[in-house]
């Protein structure tokens, strides 16, 4: 999974730092979305495909999912 981070767009609601905080956090200074990491590890998908839905601003996009692990 890669993922794009608008920060003009960010209207520091907190949610996706809220949702996956081990993937985004807030900045300090004006509360925007501060990415930690843009290729997050496979634990942290479901969270930030949810996080990206419940952004208001829509200012985290996926752009490359990874794929499908194999069900065993």
């Amino acid at each position: 999974m890669e993922l794009r981070v608008d920060r003009e767009r960010c209207v520091s609601a907190g949610m996706c730092a809220l949702t996956a905080p081990g993937v985004f956090d807030q900045d300090p200074e004006d509360g925007r979305v501060a990415p930690l990491n843009l290729t997050p590890a496979p634990e942290w998908e479901q969270a930030v495909r949810e996080a990206a839905q419940l952004c208001p601003s829509g200012a985290i996009t996926i752009v490359r999912q990874s794929p499908r692990e194999e069900i065993r």
